[in-house]
């Protein structure tokens, strides 16, 4: 199986782009329902502090690249400083119906004081491996209409325009590890990266199902029903986690590049989706109809 590399026109733009500042979301503003609010809820309040530390790790290793991978770099650095402004702005909604989410936000800050005198390839490593999964993540939300139906409109807008970036740079921090890495063999990059993505993935599903739970906790939503609900909803209808999970085990692969799969697509779905809110009217000729389901 060849290798597979980062398409040699692919632009990625920063789209600086506010959501909701003066409106309000439904306290479960995802049609109306806890477990799926629930569900969105916890993963926003990992990316603030996340994605600084994904900044943090990639930036670590721009000096020396390739002058388009630098360029791609310094892309990716200001698609999450800006992705990070609009998930506390999210955040602050999420509060103001009523949350706490300070118990969230301190597992996250524990999570990240672990990587403290880490070697940096090692936390480059490990955000290469979250990458990934946020975009698949991204790919699923866009490709899939039904995981945002029923959301309140401008909560929609701020998800797919993330999910949108995500897929769009979803190659910089790995092309950053093979550079960072090129004097690796091939048995020791493949080892070591799959060790630490069966690592981060362990940690990943574990905390952000104990975040979920706390929130619905706060809902009075508990016990062995509540953790049904939120199996069914992760792995069964509409079953985000389900549907990742090809894509998930493609990291293992030999010749795996997160380009391999062109998912480019789904970038012009989301503008399309963005165009025609903004500007009301007949969908675009050849636009896809899931992007107005």
């Amino acid at each position: 199986m060849a290798n597979a590399s980062t398409p040699a026109d692919l632009v990625i733009t920063p789209r600086d782009r506010r959501f909701n500042r003066d409106g309000t979301y439904r306290r479960w503003w995802l049609n109306d329902d806890p477990v799926a609010t629930a569900f969105y809820n916890a993963l926003s309040v990992t990316f603030p502090k996340g994605e600084g530390f994904f900044v943090t790790s990639v930036r670590a290793f721009r000096d020396g690249t390739p002058p388009r991978l630098e360029r791609e770099i310094n892309a990716f650095i200001k698609q999450e400083v800006i992705h990070t402004r609009e998930h506390i702005a999210f955040n602050r909604h999420v509060v103001d119906q009523g949350y706490d989410i300070s118990v969230l936000e301190e597992d996250v800050e524990r999570g990240l004081a672990l990587t403290q005198g880490r070697p940096p390839i090692a936390n480059l490593a490990s955000t290469m491996c979250l990458e990934h999964f946020t975009a698949i993540i991204a790919n699923e939300l866009i490709g899939e209409p039904a995981h945002m139906a029923g959301g309140d409109p401008e909560a929609v807008r701020m998800w797919r325009w993330h999910a949108a970036e995500e897929i769009e740079h979803k190659g910089v921090a790995y092309d950053a590890w093979l550079h960072a890495t090129r004097d690796w063999s091939r048995w020791r990059r493949w080892k070591t990266k799959s060790l630490v993505m069966v690592v981060v993935t362990a940690n990943f599903l574990k905390n952000r199902a104990k975040g979920m739970l706390e929130l619905l906790r706060q809902d009075g939503l508990e016990g062995r029903a509540v953790k049904w609900r939120l199996f069914r909803y992760a792995f069964g209808r509409p079953g985000m986690a389900r549907k990742v999970a090809g894509q998930w085990f493609a990291f293992f692969l030999p010749g795996f590049h997160p380009w391999r799969h062109d998912d480019r697509a789904l970038i012009r779905v989301y503008e399309s989706q963005y165009e025609d809110a903004i500007m009301p009217g007949p969908r675009p000729e050849g636009a896809p109809a899931a992007a107005f389901g």
